[in-house]
């Protein structure tokens, strides 16, 4: 198994705009690995800080899982589609998208959760 990648990384591979886009492109060429929550923040940071489309988000990091490793792949992948095509919250997206994929029992007080697990 590789290095375990944090959200810098994962961000400067993304966006190439520094000097540090070439040694995360050799990280993650050598094999890395993720782990959800760090998805979650660079979600966070390229919708709050950098104001790329969900849609967008959601098509860049599917093809980056695709080079890296992380936990509960397929449920991952689910949850950032969700995102691209709804105005949810990441986090409630991998919620739902646990539910579907792996069949956690989902309880949340969220309607909008429920419509999705119900």
């Amino acid at each position: 198994m590789g290095k375990l990648i944090d959200a810098n990384v994962i961000l400067r591979y993304i966006l190439n705009d520094s000097q540090q886009s070439e040694a995360a492109k050799g990280v993650i060429e050598k094999g890395a690995y993720t782990i959800p929550e760090v998805i979650a923040e660079v979600v966070y940071v390229l919708n709050g800080v950098y104001h790329v489309a969900r849609d967008e988000i959601a098509e860049t990091l599917c093809t980056v899982l695709h080079e890296i490793d992380i936990e509960k792949f397929e449920a991952m992948v689910e949850a950032l589609r969700l995102y691209g095509e709804t105005n949810m919250d990441f986090v409630d997206c991998i919620l739902i998208a646990r539910h579907r994929i792996l069949g956690d029992d989902v309880y949340s007080f969220d309607k909008q959760i429920n419509k999705y697990i119900d």
